[in-house]
């Protein structure tokens, strides 16, 4: 059985920011991996000066699809955007601008990531949790329209214009860039010795809630060089000379070799922790579901639930 992966995302280079390591390794053991990039990132900023130049921001959106091509080419997966306009980051109080991906109707916008779905059949789907990773209200939405359209790709009478019903099996929450990640490899680095440019910014962090727990550590260190690499390719939005892009990435491998994730439903059996996104998922044929059968968001476990209330050893049936 060949797996296959969708990795849900907001704008071009998060899909390299969070959990670029993860996709790179499994599209090398062979699975099929989808990138799909909700907006085209056109509101976003220039956060690289040396690309702070003329030219650069006229033709943003231009720029940064070219860029995304390359990251999907180092990253060795496909990918594919929605259509959807940036939201950019208002101001407290100030309104998304109109037309944009945070205002289009919830079942309208998740029509688009159902039709993807069952066109490329994912066994497994990951996104970002209720908050967005940070609130940002593209990332959001995206996790509003991601979670929409997973409970809705099996069921029949919606969205029939779509294709054919499929079910995806497991649903992942991205966990990476904790304040805890940030954390760790300050301490590592000031404890050999050396400088760290983590503690500026746990000094802009805030304190994260005791909230997303971690079920699921993907062990991929050997692809934070193809992580690197992609990232640099978002040339308007990584600067290479400051940020997350300034730590030692030898002890990063030494101190936190994974990427992280959050299951947050299973409609297959799971054993938690898990070190595998498909893990249950690679001895059992999968199927798409059949057209009117109607099955729901019900049949899915919340295996996340679980896992908050000490059953992380324990399976957890569909």
């Amino acid at each position: 059985m060949t797996l296959r992966l969708m990795s849900v995302h907001a704008h071009p280079d998060d899909e390299s920011s969070k959990g670029a390591a993860t996709l790179a390794k499994y599209a090398a053991e062979g699975v099929e991996v989808l990138v799909v990039t909700c907006t085209g990132g056109e509101r976003g900023d220039v956060l690289n000066p040396a690309m702070d130049r003329p030219g650069v921001r006229e033709n943003l959106a231009e720029i940064r699809r070219a860029e995304m091509a390359e990251a999907r080419r180092i990253l060795g997966v496909r990918q594919r955007f929605l259509g959807f306009v940036d939201s950019g980051l208002p101001a407290p109080g100030e309104p998304p601008p109109d037309g944009c991906f945070a205002l289009w109707p919830l079942e309208e916008a998740a029509g688009r990531l159902v039709a993807l779905i069952r066109e490329f059949r994912p066994h497994v789907v990951v996104t970002y949790d209720e908050t967005g990773g940070y609130p940002h209200p593209d990332h959001i939405r995206t996790h509003e329209v991601t979670v929409a359209a997973f409970d809705a790709a099996d069921q029949a009478d919606r969205h029939p214009e779509a294709g054919p019903p499929w079910r995806p099996l497991k649903l992942y929450y991205q966990g990476g860039l904790s304040r805890a990640w940030f954390q760790t490899l300050h301490d590592a680095m000031t404890a050999r010795g050396l400088d760290s440019a983590m503690g500026a910014v746990l000094d802009e962090l805030p304190d994260e809630p005791a909230g997303l727990e971690i079920t699921t550590r993907v062990p991929c260190a050997e692809y934070f060089a193809t992580r690197d690499r992609a990232l640099l390719a978002h040339a308007t939005q990584i600067d290479p000379h400051a940020g997350f892009m300034l730590h030692d990435r030898d002890i990063e491998r030494q101190v936190w070799p994974t990427e992280d994730y959050h299951l947050a439903r299973s409609r297959v059996p799971v054993t938690l922790p898990e070190d595998d996104l498909f893990a249950g998922l690679r001895t059992e044929p999968q199927t798409p579901q059949v057209p009117g059968s109607g099955a729901g968001s019900g049949a899915g476990s919340s295996a996340g639930s679980a896992a908050g209330s000490g059953m992380a050893s324990s399976t957890v049936a569909s």
